[in-house]
This record gives structure tokens, C-alpha cells and sequence, in this order.
């Protein structure tokens, strides 16, 4: 047997098929409370959002796959040149972006639109982890300093401009713990939480100052949901009383009523999960968060059993960021985040979310794979 062949065996024999599975199970789901969400109750016509959403399953999986089967180290040599050209895209966003709900977040291509914040999530933990591998020692003042600059200063203004507060804190988050992984020193880390106490009330006059008025409301109705029900806390307040209905084992698959009914705003995107909640109940949004619980902890697992650092914060950045996604999206249905705009990975509605995260899992199936590699 040749080599090639040899290495070949080896690598599909060692495949994560748990990691596999688990966004295609919860893209599935998600599909069918789409359907079940749009569905129409007083006419005829059904928005085709299930079917586009299948579409992307699709292409999802299939990029999967191939970044499954792509040796994920050879982004080493590409990483930064693939940063420039996020950035760029983003910018692009600004300037030519379609507006939407407030937001200039897109960008159109013919018939196609995307969300390039999107796919800049996984460039940025790709890059920034290519940059902390370069590092043997822990991070010192001006690394941790030029670290910031480069990967979180600029990308958070950029997205902060569009706007898009939700994915610009997510990469705040996910690059402090990415950080923190990879060692800083720790009279630094003391230095740091000083001078965030210090500039956090200047800071955050300027963050509220900058908001639009959708959110400010957005965080008035999180601190104070019953300023005003029918108004700038009628989302969260249906939310809760979407969630609430469903009970221990819910009202059973199309017999929800808050979603069809219009009740509840962003049905079949942000607060997808509460439909869900209404027609399964308890149990089954018990169920449904126990594979976001699987695919998160194998992502870790992924990070601990990786032979090299690059993987290691590579596997921990996508891990963390799935585990945002689930945490921020699932809590401000609830009403224990404000909103911001954060979907439920392979669950809402959307496309370029869609794509972008099967890649970042393809990521973790080649990390996972390549640690039983014979040639390293």
C-alpha cells in the first residue's frame, strides 16, 4: 500500500462522526421550526424560507466535508493575507452594504446576499491563532498590546459602524479568552482590570452615546422589561410567554401559535428557539440543548488532544464562539440578555451563519483527525 493511501485510511478511520452529525441533526431541526414558524394561518402562501435554508444545509455540509478533509495547518501559510481581505470585506460592507433593520450588515451579488461578520469569525480565530502560535513565551505588554490593535480594536470599530454591536463583542470575548489560553503575564492581566475600572464609566458614555436608538430601547427593555409592554419590551415579554407556554412536553410539532399567529417579531431567526420551546416543551428543548452541549465539549476536547498550539487555539476560539452563539441567543429569549442580534448556530434562519459554521466544525473534525497523523 502506498503512503498516500496509507495516510488516507488513516485519516477517514479517526473522522469525529459525533462532531459530524451534530449540526446537520440541528440544521434538520431547525428547518422543520422554520417551516413550522412561517407557516400561513389566515391564507395560503408560505414564505420560502425552509426551503432556502435546506439549500444552504446542502452547501453547509459540503464545505464541511472538504475543510473536514483539508489539512487545517496549511492555513498557517495563509492566514494573514486571508485577514487583509476580511477586513476589506467588511469595509466594502459599509460602504456598498444593503441596509436592513437598522443595520448595514450585507452585501449582494447578483440574486445572492451575505454577511461577511459572518465567515470574519472564523478568520479572526484562524489568524489570531496563527499569530499566538508564533509566540513560546507568555504574551508580554506590548504583544497582548499589538494583539488588541490588530485583532480586536480595528475589526470592532469596523462592525461597531455598521451596526453590529452582537458580533463585534463576540470577537471582544473570544479573543480575551483566547488570550488568557495562550498566557499572559500576570502583573499584566492585574494592569489591565485596573485600567478597565478606570476608562469602563468614560467608555461606556461613549458606547451609549454611539448606540441607535433601537439599542438603547433594546437594553432600557432588558433592564426594565415592563417599562413598556407594547412597545420596546413586547419582544422579550412574547418571548417569555412563547417559552412559557410550552410546558414540560409542549404543544406538540404545528401547534404552536405565538409564531404562525405573528405574535411573536423574528420568529424564524433570533428567536427561533422559542417557538421551538413552545411545540417541544421542557423536554425537548432539554434535548436539543444536550447536543450543543456535546458539540461544544468535543470542540474542547478537540483543543486538549490537538498536537500542536495552533489547533489548540484554534479548536478553543471556534469551541468558545459556539458556545457565545448557544449561550447569548438561548439567554435573550429568556430575558437574561438584552437583545443584540445573535443567532442560534444551525438552528436560525440564515444562510451565511449557516455556511460559516460548518466550516468552523469542518475546522475541528481536521484537528481532531490530524492527531493520530504519522506524518506530522
Amino acid at each position: 500500500m502506498k503512503i498516500k493511501e496509507l495516510k488516507s485510511l488513516i485519516e477517514i478511520k479517526h473522522i469525529d462522526w459525533l462532531t459530524f452529525f451534530a449540526p446537520i441533526i440541528l440544521t434538520i431541526m431547525g428547518i422543520l421550526t422554520i417551516y413550522s414558524a412561517t407557516r400561513p394561518v389566515f391564507d395560503t402562501s408560505h414564505p420560502s424560507f425552509y426551503l432556502r435554508q435546506t439549500i444552504w444545509l446542502i452547501a453547509g455540509v459540503c464545505a464541511m466535508v472538504a475543510t473536514s478533509l483539508f489539512d487545517y495547518r496549511k492555513l498557517l501559510k495563509y492566514s494573514y493575507s486571508i485577514y487583509v481581505a476580511g477586513i476589506i470585506l467588511l469595509i466594502v460592507t459599509i460602504i456598498f452594504g444593503h441596509k436592513g433593520m437598522g443595520a448595514q450588515r450585507w452585501l449582494r451579488i447578483g440574486p445572492l446576499s451575505f454577511q461577511p461578520s459572518e465567515l470574519f469569525k472564523i478568520i479572526l480565530i484562524i489568524t489570531l491563532s496563527k499569530y499566538l502560535s508564533t509566540i513560546r513565551t507568555p504574551l508580554s505588554y506590548w504583544q497582548t498590546l499589538f494583539s488588541f490593535t490588530v485583532f480586536a480594536v480595528m475589526p470592532f470599530i469596523i462592525l461597531y459602524s455598521q451596526p453590529d454591536l452582537g458580533t463585534a463583542l463576540m470577537l471582544l470575548i473570544i479573543m480575551m479568552v483566547m488570550l488568557i489560553c495562550k498566557g499572559i503575564e500576570k502583573k499584566l492581566v492585574l494592569y489591565t482590570i485596573v485600567l478597565l475600572l478606570i476608562a469602563l464609566p468614560l467608555t461606556g458614555k461613549l458606547i451609549w452615546n454611539g448606540l441607535k436608538d433601537y439599542q438603547k430601547n433594546r437594553l432600557v427593555a432588558f433592564i426594565d422589561p415592563g417599562v413598556d409592554p407594547t412597545g420596546i419590551g413586547y419582544q422579550i415579554e412574547q418571548s417569555k410567554v412563547t417559552i412559557g407556554s410550552g410546558k414540560t412536553f409542549g404543544k406538540g410539532y404545528l401547534k404552536g401559535t405565538q409564531g404562525p399567529l405573528r405574535f411573536l417579531p423574528e420568529k424564524h431567526t433570533d428567536f427561533i428557539f422559542a417557538v421551538f420551546a413552545e411545540e417541544w416543551g421542557f423536554v425537548g428543548s432539554f434535548f436539543l440543548l444536550s447536543i450543543y452541549i456535546l458539540l461544544i465539549i468535543r470542540g474542547f476536547e478537540t483543543a486538549y488532544y490537538s498536537k500542536d498550539t495552533f489547533g489548540t487555539l484554534l479548536a478553543i476560539g471556534i469551541s468558545v464562539m459556539f458556545l457565545l452563539y448557544v449561550s447569548i441567543n438561548i439567554g435573550m429569549t429568556m430575558g437574561l440578555m438584552p437583545v443584540v442580534g445573535v443567532p442560534l448556530p444551525f438552528f436560525s434562519y440564515g444562510g451565511t451563519a449557516l455556511l460559516s459554521n460548518f466550516i468552523a466544525v469542518g475546522l475541528l473534525i481536521s484537528i481532531r483527525k490530524h492527531r493520530f497523523s504519522l506524518f506530522y
